[in-house]
């Protein structure tokens, strides 16, 4: 390898090696996306192949259960690692760990995810896939030695290529990125993107075919009459997106207490998951049947459709209670799914959501007779766009992503609508994404705030010089000199035998007596040092950090561990140095 690294320096630049690696990624990113829906259909095919249609089926009860269960034994006793919430790793690796993301993750999560939704978990593939590609782009810069901007290029390209592949949506990858992952769209960034998303799409047009991934007929043009309408909707979005990522939050919560007991999240993820299955089989795995029904129908026969294998089957006056209570209960499903073991994304979820919210907006609008005609399939088609703009805080997304899945160029305006006034909702009360907003709450959140992005990426670990002097208290001032001709620093801490701070000396605060040999043994340390202007911690975040050292203008700070044991000094010169190094990184292009 290190002669191949070698060739590569030689004969290639960076930049054009970048370019290699981004075909790379997209190729791989593709490959992996066919083989997660493939596996996906066949375990679906093989488990549901005998269901009738025109009863309920028992089945249901169990079977997402033992996907739950196996896909549980699978990560603690063959992953052994944490591999739930892809995208919000991603975004953790990116901020936290140089943009480095394990081995393992290029293909466990795409095992885990195909027992979970093969099995019915009600999940999405999506956030695995991204997950996926992203430790694809990681792992090959890692493996031909890249520094950490490419290293965090890579991992772009890996998402947009997930993305672009599994809808076959190039643009959508490349927007995906840009809003969701937080990476900046330069020159020199978005041409490896595009490569990846391009041959990503290209690559599952070979292996599937040319077919959309959901099939959508325009049978009514949009009018401009519809805009109050289309306003409404995507502010109803906006708090459909709102009341997804709160219960989504509340769940997991419960389900965190129970972290230490996996015998007791299966169990509570079966009984919330498998009753709501048996009454509403939409739930059943991704649903992208479900949205197909409610996007390509076209009489009441068509829709009513979507109340087979369930209790409600034959009951067309059910079908929008039936809509309603899907659209409530699919958050507690997917929660259900991965707090109970599972493994899946909320990505596919979202789209679920907004296509039965957008379904329902527009039949109760059209019962009620409220105003112009609404057709329901393309109120469903705005519904996920709506949904997913707000529950990830990424309108451009929901926009191109729908646009390009679909073929409904037509409906551009109305999306941008929608997709807008939802966006806008739902930043009044929640001002992060679903994948954001843990990040955010521990400072380690990635934006398009340049400083905030530098901080972010700056981790308090490689700022701190742990290469320090230390003194006694009772060390007498003859032996103070000599330690200070032996200390690179102006500071020399001041620690007790078990090493707790109690002060620190100040090597240009003590001129004055340095040089008086006379004095030497008439003062002690205890005597001498002073207390530090501030003290950090190891949890201190870098933007509080840089408060404390315009607050107290001081040239070096300690940082002490939970038990107030000195782990070494931040130097003001150090941390800017680091600073600008990133700052000329991202600015780059």
């Amino acid at each position: 390898m290190q002669r191949v690294i070698a060739l590569r320096e030689r004969y290639l630049t960076d930049r054009q090696f970048t370019l290699i690696l981004s075909f790379l990624v997209g190729l791989f990113a593709a490959v992996a996306a066919f083989i997660l829906h493939w596996l996906i259909e066949e375990i679906q095919l093989l488990l549901t192949e005998g269901f009738d249609t025109e009863t309920f089926n028992w089945m249901y009860l169990v079977y997402p259960v033992i996907g739950i269960y196996l896909t549980s034994l699978f990560v603690r006793h063959i992953v052994k690692d944490e591999i739930s919430h892809g995208i919000t790793r991603i975004l953790y690796a990116i901020s936290s760990k140089r943009s480095r993301l394990k081995g393992h993750n290029c293909w466990s999560s795409v095992i885990a995810s195909a027992i979970t939704i093969g099995f019915g978990g009600s999940v999405g593939a999506e956030a695995p896939i991204v997950l996926t590609g992203s430790a694809i782009g990681s792992n090959l810069g890692q493996l031909f030695k890249m520094d950490n901007k490419t290293l965090m290029l890579l991992v772009g390209c890996g998402a947009a290529a997930a993305i672009a592949g599994i809808f076959k949506a190039p643009i959508a990858g490349l927007v995906f990125t840009l809003e969701v992952l937080m990476i900046d769209l330069t020159m020199a960034s978005l041409l490896p993107i595009l490569i990846s998303s391009v041959t990503a799409t290209c690559f599952t047009y070979i292996f599937t075919g040319s077919d959309s991934l959901f099939t959508f007929t325009l049978d009514n043009p949009w009018p401009v009459e519809r805009i109050p309408a289309n306003i409404l909707l995507g502010v109803f979005g906006g708090f459909v997106s709102l009341y997804f990522i709160r219960t989504m939050t509340a769940c997991e919560s419960v389900f965190g207490r129970l972290k230490q007991k996996p015998i007791a999240k299966l169990l509570l993820g079966a009984l919330i998951l498998s009753p709501l299955i048996f009454l509403f089989p939409s739930l059943y795995g991704e649903g992208y049947g479900s949205i197909n029904i409610l996007l390509s129908g076209k009489t009441e026969a068509d829709w009513d459709t979507i109340l087979h294998n369930s209790p409600f089957y034959g009951h067309s006056n059910m079908l929008v209670p039936y809509i309603g209570m899907v659209l409530l209960t699919k958050v507690f499903a997917t929660s259900a799914t991965n707090g109970g073991g599972g493994c899946g994304g909320t990505f596919a979820p979202s789209l679920f959501i907004g296509a039965f919210a957008g379904f329902f907006f527009a039949r109760i609008w059209n019962i009620y007779n409220i105003g112009v005609f609404l057709p329901e399939k393309n109120f469903a088609l705005l519904g996920m766009a709506a949904v997913m703009a707000g529950v990830m805080h990424a309108p451009l997304t929901g926009i191109f992503l729908i646009a390009e899945i679909t073929g409904g160029y037509q409906m551009f305006i109305p999306l941008m609508i929608v997709s807008i006034c939802s966006y806008l909702t739902i930043i009044i009360f929640e001002p992060h994404s679903i994948y954001g907003m843990r990040l955010a709450r521990q400072g380690k959140l990635i934006t398009h705030h340049t400083d905030r992005a530098v901080l972010t990426l700056m981790s308090l670990d490689s700022v701190i010089d742990k290469n320090y002097t230390a003194v006694s208290p009772d060390m007498p001032l003859a032996s103070l000199v000599h330690a200070i001709s032996k200390s690179h620093n102006n500071i020399l801490p001041v620690l007790d035998n078990a090493g707790n701070l109690l002060g620190e000396i100040d090597i240009t605060k003590l001129r004055h007596i340095v040089f008086r040999i006379e004095l030497y043994h008439h003062f002690t340390v205890r005597q001498l040092m002073s207390q530090p202007e501030a003290t950090l911690n190891v949890n201190t975040k870098m933007e509080d950090v840089m408060r404390q050292f315009d607050r107290t203008d001081a040239s070096m700070l300690p940082v002490l561990d939970k038990d107030n044991h000195l782990l070494g000094y931040i130097s003001r010169t150090h941390m800017y140095s680091v600073y600008r190094k990133i700052v000329a990184d991202l600015s780059e292009d």
